[in-house]
């Protein structure tokens, strides 16, 4: 069976979601939104638990919707810079947003579910 959202019948709002909504997608969007521009190791040691194949694949995936771009450079060592694209940065004040409410409710999540 085949899961994959029919992206013709998707609402834009729930094609937003369903890309930024991901369990990865937005931590490594949120770091994006911070560095500008990152290398690969840095994304991975900033994003704890996540493995290497998840981190490619979700890098792949958001360069695929045209949200990150990546750089690859012809050095030796090889060296892969990632950036959002236009349309990535027209997320950044979405995603600060989104994270600065996660600061502020968190502390009031973790009080309630200490209490029950």
């Amino acid at each position: 069976m085949n899961y994959a959202p029919q992206l013709d019948s998707l609402c834009p709002a729930t094609f937003a979601f369903n890309i930024i909504g991901r369990k990865w997608n937005l931590p490594i969007l949120a770091l994006l939104c911070e560095y500008k521009t990152i290398r690969y190791n840095e994304l991975k040691r900033n994003l704890d638990g996540i493995t290497g194949t998840t981190l490619t694949n979700c890098l792949k995936e958001l360069t695929d919707y045209g949200i990150v771009h990546r750089e690859q450079y012809h050095e030796i060592p090889p060296r892969v810079e990632y950036s959002l694209t236009k349309a990535g940065q027209e997320l950044a004040p979405i995603i600060e947003l989104i994270v600065a409410w996660g600061e502020k409710n968190i502390e009031a999540y973790q009080d309630l579910t200490a209490s029950s």
